[in-house]
């Protein structure tokens, strides 16, 4: 459950008259929610690289995870910022959510038994992808996995029924976009 209450602030220019910015609720609701996201990473060269994953909101933050192996893994060893995005793919309904921050890798095993627990919560622990703890080594389909966290620095939330987008604010962030 999340503690944190970000100042939410409506992007008028992006948004239509007189709409409300959307509520931290809705926008936590997606977040917790939401089977699929597309995490954005940065390449050594500087160009972008996008996949899917399965990811949760525990702790006031976006967890995933990744093999040592992946693309993923490479950009995240050069740079740790990403956004991470979920939503729908229809122009007039639903809400679509932007996370920006920087992942972090879980290095501690005394955490990763909660986070564990937070994706056997959401995803359910038998089913075709699951998260399990073994030897106090994160694994998937039996293989070593790496955990990281996003801290959010920047969430945007697109609302489609009215336009509105919305910018969140979190303790101790500027206001720039």
């Amino acid at each position: 459950m999340s503690t944190t209450h970000p100042e939410a602030e409506l992007e008028v220019r992006y948004s239509e008259p007189g709409v409300e910015p959307t509520s931290w609720r809705e926008t936590l609701d997606m977040l917790e929610t939401a089977e699929l996201f597309w995490l954005t990473t940065v390449r050594a060269d500087g160009r972008p690289h996008v996949t899917p994953v399965v990811a949760v909101w525990h702790d006031d933050a976006v967890y995933f995870t990744t093999a040592s192996i992946e693309q993923k893994m490479r950009n995240l060893e050069h740079s740790g910022k990403v956004a991470v995005t979920t939503g729908n793919n229809l122009w007039t309904k639903g809400l679509d959510v932007v996370v920006e921050g920087t992942a972090t890798e879980i290095t501690a095993p005394e955490a990763l038994p909660a986070i564990v627990g937070a994706f056997d919560a959401k995803y359910g622990a038998h089913n075709s992808w699951s998260l399990e703890l073994v030897d106090d080594v994160a694994q998937v389909a039996g293989h070593p996995a790496v955990v990281f966290r996003i801290e959010p620095a920047k969430v945007f939330a697109f609302g489609k029924e009215p336009p509105a987008q919305t910018r969140y604010r979190f303790a101790g962030t500027s206001s720039s976009s």
